[in-house]
C-alpha cells in the first residue's frame, strides 16, 4: 500500500467520522467556519466553567448571583448548544449545501436556542405557574420540540425521530385505546399538559438523561479529546505496538489492546475505529489479514471499547441514576466482563494467526515473550498499587501540615509531571503514524513507554479520584473527578511541547504554539464529539417522559411479556433482538436509555414470577452489552463501514465477520443474568478471582469452540465437547441442581417453622401469591429475605412485611411506602380485593456439595481433548 493509498483510505474514514459523530459541514465563508468553531469552543469552556469552584467565587466576588445560578440551569444552555452545533454543523438533506449554511438554517438556530434560553429568561415566571402554562409556554415548548427533533434527525438519523414521535403520538392519542386504558388507567392528555411535560419542567427532554449529559458525559468525553490531540491516543497505539506487535498476529493483537486503551475514555466505537485503525489496519493487511478480517478485528475491539469502565461510551453515569447505585459500584459490575470479552478476543485473533500460518512484525532489540508480557502486565497493576499507597502515605504524612487542602496534591503532581517529561525528552519524540513500504516494525517498549508516560497522569488522577477512599479521603463524583483529569489534562496539553523543548535546549516558542493548537482543538472536538449525545440524550427523554405521563412501558412490556409466555430465556431473547435493531439506527447512549426504560422493569417481573431473582443492574447491563453489539450488527454498523474505509474492503463482510468475532460477547449478558457472580455481586476478594479464572478459561474454550480451532484444528465433536466443557465451567450450578435439590420448601403453617431455622443473614426467598393490581389475575413474584436466626417473623418486620395466619394461609399485609419491598410488591398486587395475598412458600437454600466439584469433571474433559489435538498440531501455539 502506498502513502497516497494510505492517505485516500483515512481522509476517507475520517470523513465517514465526520458525517456520523462531528458533523460533514465545511462552510467556504470564514466567519461560519468562525462562528461553528468558536461555538465548539464556547460550549467546552461553559462546561469547564460550570464543573469547577469558579460559579461561587464570581458570585462572592461581583455581588451578581448569576454566575452561580447559571450553574442550576446548565441543561438548558447545553441542549441549546447541541441544536446549535447540530444545525450548524449537519446539513438538513444529503442535497443541502456543506459550503455554506442555508437560511432555513439560521432560521433553526434562532428558534432551538431561543425555546431552550426561554426556560433561563422567564425562569421566575415559570416557577409562579407550575402547570398552568399560557400560550406562549406551549408555543416556545412546541417549537423547542420540533427543533429538537429536526436536531435529531439531521445529526443521527431517522429511527430515534420515529421512536419519539411514536411515544409522543402515544402520549396525545394512547387515551382513545380502551386496551391502552385498561392496562395503564391512562385517560389521556391534552396539548398544553403534553408539551408542559415534556418541555417547561424535567420529566421529559430535560430530564435526567439530558442532566446527566450536562454533568458528566461531557467531560469524559472532552478529557478523551484532549488527551487524543495532545498525543496520548498515539502514545496508546504504540504502546499496544510495541508491547505486542511482535507476536503472532501481532498488530491485531495491539489494536485490540489499544482500541481497549482509547475506549476506557472514548465514547463512541467509530471515533475509536478511526482512531486506532488508521495505523492498525494496514499493519493487519501487511503481514497477511484480508482486509474483511482486519478491519473485523478493529471494528469488534473498537465497540467492545465501550464495555471498559470508566467512561463505558457514557452509559456507566446513567446506570448511576437509573440503577441509583454508587458509581463506584457500576465500574465493579462491568470490569469483569469487560476484561474476559477483551481477552477473549485477543485469543481470537491469536487463534486467526494460527489458522493463516501468520508472523508479527520484527522487531530492532530484544523480543518480548509472551510470559515477559504477562509479567509486565502483572508488575503495571502492582506498580499502580504502590503508587497510589505512597500517594496516599504521603498525603497523610502532609496532612498536618496541610490539612484538607488541594494545593499540596496538585503540587504532588505537578513535580511528578515535570519530572516525567524531564524523563521522555531524553527519548525522541513520538511519531505519528508511519507509512513507508519496507518491513514493518514494532517500536521499542521502553523509549516507546517511558516517552509518553506522563500522558497516564491524568488518567491516574481520573481513577484516583472515582475509586479511593480512606479514614480522610473520600471519593469524588464523577463529575468533579473528570473536572480535575481534564484540568490537568489542559495543562498537559498546552505545556507538555515546550517543557520538552527547554529540558533538549531547544527554543520552546514554537512547540508552544503547537502546544496551544492541541488545546484548541481538543476544545473543538470535544465538543463536536457531543453533538450527537446531546441531543439523543435531549431526544430519550421525550420517551421517558411519556412513560412517566402516561405509563407506556406497562403496554410494552405485556406486549413482549405475553409473546415469550412468560418465559425467561425468551423474554431475555427477545430484548436482546430489540436492542439490537434498536441499535442499528441508535447511538449506544440513546439505545440504553430506551430499551432499559422500556424492558428492565419487564425482565425484573418475569424473573420475580419464574423463581428468579434478577438484580437490576444485572439487568441494565444484558440490555448495554447488546446496545453496543448493533455497532457492529450489518447492515447499519457504522464502525463496520469506517473499518471498511480504511481496509478497503467490503463494509458488510466486514460487519458479518465483526459480529463473528463478539458472538463472545453475545454470551455474556446471558451468563451474568443467570450467574451475578461474573458481576462480583456479593463476591469477596478469594471467590472474584476464582471466577475470573474459571470465566476466562470457559470464554476461551467457548472462543475455541467458535472458531473451529484450539491446539489444531477441531472436528465438529471436539468444537462440541468444548461447548459443553464452557458451559459446565460457567453454569456448574446447572448440574449441581440435577442432583441435588437447590432448597429447601415449606408451605401453610409451616413455613414458620423453616423461616425460625434460617441463620442470620441467610436468603430466604419467598413466593408472594395474589391479584394483579391492575387485572386481577394470580400471579406469582418472588423476592428476597435476609433471615434472622430463630425467628422468622422478626426477619420479615425488618423489611416491612407483616403476615397474618387465616385458614390456613399466611395472608400478606400491605407493605408501606419506603420499605424495602413496596416498589415490587405495594404497588403490584391489590390487597384490598376479594382474593388476599398470601405467601404460598419459603424457599431456603440446601446444604450440599459445593458447585465448584463440577469443574473437576470438565477439567478431565479438557485435558482429553488436548491429548486428542496435541498430535495434529502443526505449528507451536506462540
Amino acid at each position: 500500500m502506498t502513502v497516497s493509498d494510505q492517505t485516500e483510505n483515512t481522509r476517507s474514514a475520517d470523513d465517514m467520522l465526520a458525517e456520523a459523530d462531528t458533523g460533514a459541514r465545511n462552510p467556504a465563508a470564514a466567519w461560519q467556519t468562525k462562528l461553528i468553531i468558536g461555538t465548539c469552543i464556547a460550549w467546552s469552556l461553559f462546561q469547564l466553567y460550570i464543573a469547577s469552584r469558579v460559579p461561587g467565587i464570581l458570585a462572592q466576588a461581583t455581588g451578581m448571583s448569576i454566575f452561580a445560578n447559571i450553574v442550576a440551569q446548565a441543561r438548558f444552555v447545553h441542549l441549546a448548544f447541541a441544536i446549535m452545533l447540530a444545525t450548524l454543523a449537519f446539513p438538513l438533506f444529503k442535497s443541502s449545501p456543506r459550503d455554506r449554511i442555508p437560511l432555513y438554517d439560521w432560521a433553526l438556530v434562532i428558534l432551538g436556542v431561543s425555546a431552550c434560553l426561554y426556560l433561563v429568561v422567564f425562569r421566575f415566571e415559570i416557577a409562579d405557574r407550575p402547570g398552568l402554562w399560557n400560550a406562549t409556554d406551549i408555543t416556545m415548548s412546541a417549537i423547542g420540540m420540533l427543533v429538537l427533533l429536526v436536531s435529531v434527525y439531521r445529526s443521527l438519523g431517522l429511527p430515534l425521530v420515529i421512536i419519539a414521535c411514536c411515544f409522543i403520538l402515544f402520549a396525545f392519542f394512547g387515551g382513545y385505546s380502551e386496551w391502552a386504558r385498561n392496562i395503564t388507567n391512562y385517560g389521556g392528555s391534552s396539548l398544553s399538559k403534553s408539551l408542559g411535560h415534556y418541555w417547561m419542567q424535567t420529566e421529559g427532554v430535560f430530564g435526567v438523561a439530558l442532566g446527566v449529559s450536562t454533568t458528566m458525559i461531557f467531560l469524559f468525553v472532552l478529557f478523551g479529546a484532549l488527551l487524543d490531540r495532545a498525543g496520548g491516543g498515539n502514545w496508546f497505539i504504540k504502546v499496544a505496538i510495541a508491547l505486542l506487535g511482535a507476536l503472532r498476529g501481532g498488530p491485531a493483537k495491539a489494536s485490540v489492546l489499544s482500541s481497549m486503551m482509547t475506549g476506557m475514555i472514548s465514547g463512541s466505537s467509530i471515533a475509536n475505529t478511526v482512531t486506532t485503525g488508521t495505523f492498525t489496519i494496514p499493519l493487519m493487511k501487511r503481514i497477511g489479514f484480508p482486509a474483511e478480517k482486519a478491519g473485523a478485528v478493529e471494528v469488534a475491539s473498537s465497540t467492545n471499547g465501550q464495555l471498559t469502565p470508566p467512561v463505558m461510551g457514557a452509559a456507566a453515569f446513567l446506570m448511576v441514576e437509573y440503577v441509583n447505585i454508587p458509581y463506584i459500584d457500576v465500574v465493579k459490575h462491568a470490569f469483569l466482563p469487560a476484561v474476559i470479552s477483551y481477552i477473549a478476543l485477543l485469543y481470537i485473533v491469536h487463534l486467526e494467526s494460527l489458522k493463516m500460518g501468520l508472523k508479527g512484525l520484527e522487531k530492532p532489540g530484544r523480543r518480548i515473550g509472551v510470559l515477559m508480557i504477562l509479567i509486565l502486565f502483572l508488575s503495571g497493576f502492582i506498580f499502580l498499587g504502590l503508587c497510589t499507597f505512597l500517594m496516599i502515605g504521603l498525603r497523610g504524612i502532609l496532612e498536618p501540615i496541610t490539612g484538607n487542602s488541594v494545593y499540596a496534591a496538585v503540587a504532588l503532581v505537578a513535580v511528578l509531571y515535570v519530572v516525567l517529561v524531564a524523563i521522555a525528552a531524553r527519548y525522541p519524540d513520538l511519531k505519528m503514524d508511519k507509512d513507508e513500504d519496507g518491513p514493518p516494525e514494532a517500536p521499542r517498549l521502553t523509549p516507546t513507554l517511558i516517552g509518553g508516560l506522563y500522558f497516564a497522569i491524568p488518567i491516574f488522577i481520573l481513577v484516583w479520584n472515582l475509586m479511593v477512599r480512606t479514614d480522610t479521603l473520600d471519593r469524588l463524583s464523577p463529575a468533579l473527578s473528570a473536572f480535575w483529569a481534564t484540568f490537568f489534562m489542559v495543562i498537559i496539553a498546552l505545556t507538555h511541547r515546550p517543557l520538552k523543548a527547554m529540558f533538549r535546549g531547544e527554543s520552546p516558542g514554537n512547540e508552544t504554539w503547537h502546544g496551544w493548537r492541541d488545546f484548541i482543538d481538543g476544545l473543538i472536538l470535544g465538543a463536536r464529539n457531543m453533538i450527537g449525545i446531546g441531543v439523543a440524550t435531549g431526544a430519550a427523554g421525550i420517551i421517558v417522559g411519556t412513560i412517566s405521563l402516561t405509563g407506556a412501558h406497562q403496554v410494552i412490556g405485556q406486549v413482549i411479556e405475553v409473546i415469550s409466555g412468560g418465559n425467561l430465556m425468551i423474554l431475555l431473547f427477545l430484548v436482546a433482538v430489540l436492542s439490537l435493531i434498536l441499535g442499528m439506527g441508535l447511538p449506544t447512549t440513546a439505545n440504553y436509555i430506551v430499551v432499559s426504560s422500556l424492558m428492565a422493569p419487564v425482565i425484573v417481573s418475569v424473573g420475580a414470577q419464574a423463581g428468579l431473582i434478577v438484580p437490576l443492574i444485572a439487568v441494565h447491563m444484558f440490555v448495554f452489552y447488546f446496545g453496543i453489539l448493533a455497532d457492529d450488527t450489518p447492515p447499519v454498523g457504522l464502525a463496520a463501514y469506517a473499518a471498511a474505509a480504511i481496509s478497503r474492503g467490503d463494509p458488510i463482510k466486514t460487519g458479518i465477520q465483526g459480529f463473528g468475532y463478539d458472538i463472545r460477547t453475545a454470551l455474556l449478558p446471558f451468563l451474568f443474568i443467570f450467574n451475578t457472580d461474573l458481576l462480583l455481586i456479593d463476591v469477596g476478594f478469594a471467590k472474584a478471582v476464582m471466577v475470573f479464572c474459571i470465566s476466562l478459561i470457559a470464554m476461551l474454550l467457548f472462543a475455541a469452540a467458535t472458531q473451529g480451532y484450539f491446539i489444531a484444528k477441531s472436528r465438529k465433536w471436539e468444537s462440541a465437547v468444548l461447548l459443553f466443557i464452557a458451559f459446565m465451567l460457567f453454569r456448574p450450578g446447572f448440574f449441581l441442581d440435577q442432583i441435588s435439590e437447590p432448597y429447601q420448601t415449606a408451605t401453610g403453617t409451616e413455613i414458620y417453622a423453616l423461616m425460625d431455622s434460617a441463620e442470620t443473614g441467610q436468603d430466604m426467598r419467598l413466593t408472594i401469591e395474589g391479584p394483579d393490581f391492575d387485572n386481577g389475575e394470580i400471579r406469582p413474584i418472588t423476592i428476597s429475605v435476609p433471615g434472622v436466626e430463630g425467628d422468622g417473623t422478626a426477619a420479615l418486620s425488618e423489611q416491612g412485611l407483616s403476615i397474618l395466619e387465616e385458614d390456613g394461609q399466611l395472608k400478606l399485609e400491605e407493605p408501606f411506602p419506603g420499605t424495602p419491598h413496596f416498589e415490587a410488591i405495594g404497588i403490584e398486587y391489590d390487597f384490598y380485593g376479594d382474593t388476599p395475598v398470601v405467601v404460598s412458600k419459603v424457599e431456603i437454600e440446601n446444604e450440599r456439595l459445593p458447585k465448584e466439584l463440577f469443574f473437576i469433571p470438565a477439567l478431565i474433559l479438557l485435558a482429553g481433548i488436548v491429548l486428542i489435538q496435541r498430535p495434529r498440531a502443526t505449528q507451536p501455539a506462540f
